[in-house]
């Protein structure tokens, strides 16, 4: 079968993280699948051999969703949007896909939904029909207000198959953070949690007993990196920052200047980052989705500091959920000190390791095998 998956990140690459690893399950499977990204380029994320499509691509200014930049950091006017708009349809009537994904739209990226409609209406067009489902993650932002839960519920009614829920059921459920309607539910379809496989020791034992400071792929967590950069002088281990976002560059010199003597590695993201997690003693991070799948699988002690600018909960939730775990300890932004994060540090791994049985960590897998079932069922 033929598969699109359209996605737009546009503070950090969690999104377009997720939608490659669930790209890579399908071409696993045999099946021919494109993914239309509307963000912005992800260079320490592994495109190879996966067909993508980029449109003109958007970032949001920081937390603040509703004003969309281009790759200039401009202000996007209404002829780029509708040439992403047009992009979208073109992909979509070039390809003929018999299933069509949208990551995260109608539950998010309300700004953008005059292009997701044009691809869904455009879809009802085609003939046959393509598969039509939502991907989300395990917590979302809940709506600020219900006029926009229900409008969700309203796109899902007129133009979804399905919603994929990459969550463990018996540990979050999509009511815990959306409300879903009785007539929602027979479409939710939980995949368990969708990571790629487990990583191997790193070849050259890279982040070996090291406390290993991360925030994601996009510009966010200089005030978790100054903290680190403290912390990390009370600490006998060494600490390595790994920084993000387009202006890394400048955001690295920032911090190297602070760090002064102090021996420490701070260095861009990397795409070695989860083999080195496997042999570090501890990692301080944000609570993104693709990072606690990370911390899950490795079963490295950690330190959490949630994202919550702007409001944003969903992070916070996803820690304090995990917060029940063996050594895994939480900061909210309030709190976060040095002194506190360096004490975390200790905490956690006086604990040790974790064991990761258990965990339902093959939602790429069962996504596809959900998909390929749904199909089945709907070409009948």
């Amino acid at each position: 079968m033929k598969v699109l998956i359209a996605v737009t990140h546009l503070l950090g690459a969690g999104h377009l993280s997720r939608a490659v690893t669930l790209a890579r399950a399908f071409s696993d499977a045999g099946h021919e699948v494109t993914v239309l990204s509307g963000g912005r380029a992800a260079p320490h994320l592994d495109m190879d051999g996966l067909n993508l499509v980029q449109l003109p691509p958007l970032t949001s200014d920081g937390t603040n969703f509703t004003r969309l930049l281009d790759e200039d950091g401009q202000v996007v006017d209404e002829t780029y949007l509708a040439k992403r708009t047009e992009g979208m349809v073109k992909t979509l009537r070039a390809l003929s896909p018999d299933v069509l994904i949208t990551e995260l739209f109608p539950f998010g990226r309300r700004a953008l939904s005059a292009e997701f409609l044009a691809l869904l209406q455009a879809a009802g067009q085609m003939r046959p029909e393509p598969l039509v489902l939502a991907s989300i993650r395990d917590i979302l932002a809940p709506p600020s207000k219900p006029s926009k839960a229900d409008r969700a519920r309203e796109i899902l009614l007129e133009h979804y198959d399905g919603v994929l829920v990459h969550s463990d059921p018996k540990i979050t459920r999509l009511e815990d953070s959306w409300p879903v309607a009785e007539v929602i539910q027979p479409l939710l379809h939980y995949t368990g949690y969708v990571a790629p496989p487990p990583a191997a020791p790193h070849p050259s034992g890279v982040g070996q007993d090291e406390i290993i400071v991360s925030a994601g792929g996009g510009a966010v967590g200089q005030a978790l990196f100054e903290c680190a950069v403290e912390a990390a002088r009370q600490s006998p281990l060494p600490w390595r920052l790994l920084v993000g976002g387009a202006e890394r560059n400048d955001r690295i010199a920032e911090l190297a200047a602070r760090a002064g003597d102090l021996e420490i590695t701070i260095e861009p993201v990397r795409p070695d980052f989860r083999e080195m997690l496997t042999g570090a003693a501890a990692s301080v991070s944000m609570c993104g989705y693709n990072t606690a799948l990370d911390l899950l699988q490795t079963g490295l002690p950690a330190v959490l500091v949630p994202f919550d600018d702007g409001g944003e909960v969903e992070q916070s939730l996803r820690a304090c959920a995990l917060a029940a775990l063996p050594a895994v300890d939480v900061i909210p932004t309030v709190e976060l000190t040095p002194e506190a994060m360096a004490a975390a540090v200790d905490s956690v791994m006086a604990e040790g390791r974790r064991s990761g049985d258990g965990l339902a960590m093959r939602g790429a897998q069962e996504t596809v095998e959900i998909v390929e079932d749904l199909l089945g069922k709907m070409r009948k």
